[in-house]
């Protein structure tokens, strides 16, 4: 599994995924940094085979509406600490990591639950 970081997704989360073996960037990793595209970032993942992980809403309603990202795992918890992200990760990274091993699709985190869209075998 590879993971790609949204903009507003902290540095220190990439390298939570780093620290799990868990191939990990972020988008101002990117050849346009922090300029690029919502449409480049979906490009770029989709070709590479990451999952996006953001907190930004356009990614959902492209995937839902147009499949890309093909892989997705948004964020809605509003503006926590990244500390607080960084525990929810940690105590729900099996559950959604066995996810996307075996589907396709997007995954939403919120504080006690997850929603799957596109629940497609691979």
């Amino acid at each position: 599994m590879k993971i790609l970081c949204d903009v507003h997704i902290a540095f220190r989360i990439v390298r939570f995924f780093q620290k799990k073996g868990i191939e990990a960037i972020h988008v101002n990793e990117l050849p346009d940094s922090y300029f690029t595209t919502d449409k480049a970032i979906c490009e770029f993942a989709d070709k590479h085979g990451y999952v996006v992980l953001t907190k930004d809403a356009d990614f959902l309603d492209s995937h839902l509406l147009q499949s890309s990202p093909l892989r997705l795992l948004k964020v809605n918890l509003g503006n926590i600490p990244t500390s607080r992200l960084l525990d929810i990760f940690e105590n729900n990274w099996p559950i959604v990591h066995e996810l996307f091993k075996t589907t396709k699709g997007c995954i939403e985190i919120y504080e006690s639950k997850f929603i799957l869209h596109n629940d497609s075998p691979e």
